[in-house]
């Protein structure tokens, strides 16, 4: 039997989103077909299309796939007994530059980074919803919470390496914490 044989549901779609961001990453979104995806997971396409309905969908699962497990995680680091600053720069660590690491410095991820928020309204919102909301548990106050977002938002617009990413995230928490 071999290694695919065996892989359970949630492992399978696991490897289908792997394949999925790999080729939107390499190709680009509408270069991309169902095709080329199921053949990057070494799946058929029927069984593709049984746990993805169309690439739109599939796309929107990446999304959601990247931001997996962050959302709960920063609620654990809300209570843990650090400083605002070191909360602020753990929060972006899990809902920005963790995510950023998976997608920065491929050939089309300026393309990708567009698309998220075209096709994905939603989860768009929801992210920015959520960052919002744990900055403002940090922070004290909504309107502070939302420009320390939009601020956040920024320095990631001429796609930098995660290093730098993360020095920038740094700065700012810093500035925001005082």
């Amino acid at each position: 039997m071999t290694r695919k044989a065996v892989l359970g549901d949630e492992e399978r779609k696991k490897e289908i989103l792997d394949a999925a961001l790999y080729c939107f990453l390499q190709f680009g979104y509408s270069k991309t077909s169902m095709d080329d995806v199921a053949k990057q997971a070494d799946l058929s396409r029927p069984l593709l299309y049984l746990k993805f309905k169309n690439k739109e969908d599939l796309f929107q699962g990446i999304f959601d796939y990247t931001l997996a497990g962050s959302y709960d995680e920063t609620e654990k680091v809300l209570y843990q007994n650090i400083s605002p600053k070191e909360k602020l720069i753990r929060v972006c660590e899990l809902n920005l530059i963790e995510p950023w690491a998976k997608i920065e410095g491929r050939p089309k991820t300026a393309e990708f980074y567009e698309t998220c928020s075209k096709l994905s309204p939603e989860s768009t919102q929801k992210y920015e919803k959520q960052i919002v909301k744990f900055a403002e548990r940090i922070l004290g106050d909504k309107k502070t919470a939302e420009v320390f977002f939009l601020a956040l938002e920024g320095l990631s617009a001429d796609l930098p390496k995660t290093k730098v990413l993360r020095k920038r995230v740094e700065l700012l928490c810093e500035r925001f914490s005082r």
